[in-house]
């Protein structure tokens, strides 16, 4: 079956980490992939052309699709005659439905919704206005409409998406690349300086306003009176010395002595094994947020704004509060870490244990290969 992976761009997203763990498990004898980038590719080039699977590029500007996309689009398609077309967010989903009908042989079409949130305080009017033409689109378009979040489908339900093809398939995790490693803890903690013994909260996230690093720091800041031999790290594109916002902000909270600046690290299993617990302090727009599955799948506990599908993930695992309540998080934080060892060594194996029972990447790559097969026979 042939498959026509089309998607914005190939930045280090949840959407684009999506895809190149779909293509690094579905079986490519069952399922021969072409991706498809609208603008230039990003750092997900590599990994996605290091498993084999050819790359192309339209070298789109960024906005609404012009005529000249939808025709360079059509031609590549065309030549490789896929079965099924796989779109991924908004722009790609609006340019697949687009070109489809000017394929030839009319094959299937599956939109990808990653997007939670529409409130225009955080996102940008032209995307606004492709998700809500998109809306329109619906019912002429997709066969079917996969969501990666409860949240994100019953927003898109809410905005007049067509209801019967909205289905949700969430975010896969590899247990065997996540999971509870000692060694490692012990080798990251010695590298910072952390003693054994010392609480250490991270935030594993790219600097960016959603996931609203002022709470998380206020949050800390409450953490650390209470329990001064705690520590913190961030970690992810941004969270770096050469950051004078973020430095000030530290500052400001009297953390400056207590943090710790990893920036964007292909290490993070050994990040997340390091950690007594994750924090989430995302204010918006999260739809399902990768890195709390991956730290609980290596057995790390997690707290979390409730935003998306965040405490749905979590479950009875770990704990979720309202975002921006910086108050509340550093309560349920400190709650967590009171806990006695023993029983915070079990609520990380049930986190685990809650991954491999509902969001492992098997499981999920063999839903996508379902729906895939599905369609392919012709089911609606």
């Amino acid at each position: 079956m042939r498959i026509a992976h089309v998607i914005t761009g190939l930045e280090l997203g949840g959407a684009e980490m999506m895809l190149f763990k779909l293509l690094a498990t579905l079986d490519r004898a069952t399922f021969e992939p072409l991706v498809i980038s609208l603008i230039t590719p990003g750092p997900m080039l590599g990994p996605i052309e290091g498993l084999g699977v050819r790359v192309e590029t339209l070298h789109m500007r960024r906005g609404l699709p012009s005529p000249g996309a939808i025709v360079s689009l059509v031609k590549r398609l065309r030549a490789f005659r896929p079965d099924l077309i796989q779109t991924w967010m908004y722009h790609a989903d609006l340019l697949g439905a687009l070109a489809r009908p000017l394929v030839g042989a009319r094959p299937r079409l599956v939109w990808n919704i990653r997007q939670s949130d529409l409130d225009p305080r955080h996102t940008g009017r032209g995307t606004r206005l492709v998700a809500r033409l998109n809306g329109l689109v619906s019912y002429l378009g997709p066969d079917r409409i996969v969501c990666c979040s409860q949240r994100a489908q019953d927003v898109h339900r809410a905005l007049g998406y067509r209801s019967r093809c909205l289905t949700v398939i969430p975010n896969g995790f590899d247990l065997a690349r996540f999971r509870p490693d000692d060694a490692a803890r012990a080798q990251l903690r010695a590298e910072l300086g952390v003693p054994a013994a010392a609480p250490l909260l991270g935030l594993v996230a790219r600097y960016d306003p959603q996931k609203d690093l002022p709470t998380f720091l206020q949050a800390a800041a409450l953490v650390r009176t209470a329990r001064p031999e705690s520590r913190f790290l961030l970690c992810g594109t941004g969270m770096e010395q050469g950051n004078p916002v973020l430095g000030g902000w530290i500052a400001d909270a009297g953390l400056t002595d207590a943090i710790h600046l990893l920036g964007p690290r292909t290490d993070t299993p050994r990040v997340f094994a390091a950690l007594d617990l994750l924090v989430s302090s995302s204010a918006y727009g999260e739809g399902f947020p990768n890195v709390v599955g991956e730290a609980m799948a290596t057995g790390v506990p997690c707290a979390v704004t409730d935003v998306g599908d965040s405490g749905l993930i979590v479950g009875d695992t770990g704990c979720s509060v309202p975002p921006r309540n910086p108050t509340a998080l550093a309560a349920t934080i400190l709650r967590l870490l009171a806990e006695a060892p023993q029983a915070r060594e079990r609520r990380g194996a049930s986190a685990r244990e809650r991954i491999a029972a509902n969001y492992s990447l098997a499981r999920v790559a063999a839903r996508y290969a379902e729906l895939y097969q599905s369609l392919q026979r012709g089911n609606h």
